[in-house]
């Protein structure tokens, strides 16, 4: 029998929105063991002197338990 568990992480990047989700994978990866996949729950920008600064995403990441 095979037991996973999610857990939320975010991240952020100044490039693009697929950058802050690579971040947080290989951030993920680093603690996490057996990470198996992962969704954005949500992502937004923030915003400095009216310009795009920073991308950020929200990740389930799953992850299969030992």
């Amino acid at each position: 029998m095979t037991v996973a568990r999610i857990t939320e992480i975010s991240s952020i990047s100044a490039i693009s929105f697929e950058d802050a989700v690579k971040q947080g994978i290989e951030r993920a990866n680093k603690t996490l063991k057996n990470v198996k996949g992962a969704w954005i729950k949500d992502q937004e920008v923030t915003v400095d002197k009216g310009k795009v600064s920073g991308f950020k995403v929200i990740l389930k990441v799953t992850f299969v338990l030992e």
